[in-house]
């Protein structure tokens, strides 16, 4: 019989390019005694851990789960490791919702952490997702990759890189808040445009940094949540979709995509609001926590997921439309992925400020009358997506126990 999900506690830290004072397994203990605390319970109150961690590649030390789990205080319990590139934060929360959901466990600890600056190179790990005999050579990297696709974007649609600087502007404004964001503050347009170009048309302000740091959230059945939680935040709806290894194949007339229109994330989003029973997510949510590491991933995701129709989004960015505080939507008010990226918890971590922003407990971010928010995840070049709706109340017709 299927159980009501919800959110009980998280925690996360505060992200920058190194972190020098703890290692990779006392990262990963600090996030799970925070989340604890953050629910008020202890290790004896957890049936099962799932580990959020990607390429260990950048940490230089294999399988790091393992390495961390009498720290976690997972021994004794199952645990389950889950990596789908950049998507594995999300895909490790709907791996908890479905131990729960499921009835085999009554609560689930999720953790994770990550040292991306470990490697002198990231991009160097980051391109063996792609296939080695026809697209490394290209040379085919995440950020030429992402080049191609804005460069597509903004031709089809009549957008400019000015277009593109206006969503880091926003991104940055809104990390300011965020004790836990990695890039923050107040940046003009001007400033991104003459940053360092990497990839025309993408330039270094408009590409995530890499972060360090780590993140945790318990989430229990109903039950647990009645005893632990006074506001819980439901997890209502989740979906997630894989993609072809290769991306050749999903640019030829039988695939499900081109460069631009992506319907990976919308197929993602539209099933999380189907199971959600979300009708019209522009009245229904308020709060976005979108995966956005390059400055037009968050016009695009807009889109995808409904929220304006094709290649408006930047047009509408031109008008407040996204803002916090008079918007149409709240939109990434923790910064989102633009400014904070540590791969292996990025999911994790907007889940989390999806979830507390329908909690109230999201602090000097918090966006008034939230009462269901979207957080979205993505991976191995666009190959995996995730996509979780949280709200304040069980979905009408869900379970109460």
């Amino acid at each position: 019989m299927a159980h009501t999900v919800a959110v009980l506690g998280s925690w996360q830290s505060d992200f920058r390019t190194h972190v020098n004072d703890l290692t990779f397994i006392e990262q990963a203990q600090v996030a799970a005694l925070g989340a604890y605390r953050a629910a008020g319970m202890s290790p004896d109150d957890i049936d099962a851990v799932v580990f959020s961690l990607a390429p260990t590649f950048f940490l230089g030390v294999a399988d790091a789960d393992r390495w961390a789990i009498d720290s976690i205080f997972a021994a004794g319990k199952p645990i389950f490791r889950v990596h789908t590139g950049g998507a594995t934060g999300g895909s490790a929360v709907e791996a908890a919702y479905t131990l729960v959901r499921s009835g085999m466990a009554r609560s689930v600890l999720v953790v994770g952490a990550e040292r991306i600056a470990e490697t002198p190179d990231a991009q160097k790990v980051l391109n063996l997702i792609f296939d080695p005999f026809y697209e490394r050579d290209m040379p085919l990297s995440t950020n030429s990759l992402m080049a191609l696709r804005a460069t597509a974007y903004l031709k089809r649609h009549g957008l400019t890189e000015e277009d593109m600087a206006r969503v880091v502007v926003r991104a940055r404004r809104n990390a300011l808040k965020n004790p836990h964001a990695h890039l923050k503050g107040e940046v003009t347009i001007e400033e991104v445009l003459n940053s360092r170009m990497i990839a025309w048309p993408l330039k270094l302000y408009d590409i995530c940094p890499r972060s360090s740091g780590s993140a945790a959230m318990i989430v229990g059945n109903l039950d647990m949540a009645k005893r632990f939680c006074t506001r819980p935040a439901f997890i209502n709806g989740i979906a997630s979709v894989t993609d072809t290894y290769w991306m050749g194949d999903r640019l030829t007339p039988s695939g499900d995509t081109d460069l631009v229109d992506y319907t990976l994330v919308a197929r993602a989003v539209n099933e999380s609001y189907r199971r959600a029973g979300i009708r019209d997510p522009r009245r229904e949510i308020q709060v976005a926590e979108l995966y956005d590491p390059y400055s037009f991933n968050c016009s695009t995701k807009l889109e995808q997921a409904g929220f304006c129709s094709p290649g408006t989004a930047m047009r509408l960015e031109r008008e407040g439309a996204w803002e916090c505080d008079g918007g149409l939507l709240a939109v990434n008010p923790s910064g989102g992925t633009l400014c904070t990226n540590p791969i292996a918890v990025t999911g994790l971590v907007r889940c989390i400020d999806a979830a507390t922003q329908v909690m109230d407990r999201a602090g000097p971010i918090q966006v008034k009358g939230v009462q269901t928010a979207l957080a979205t995840s993505s991976g191995g070049a666009g190959q995996f997506v995730s996509s979780l709706i949280f709200g304040s109340a069980p979905r009408a017709g869900s379970p109460r126990h």
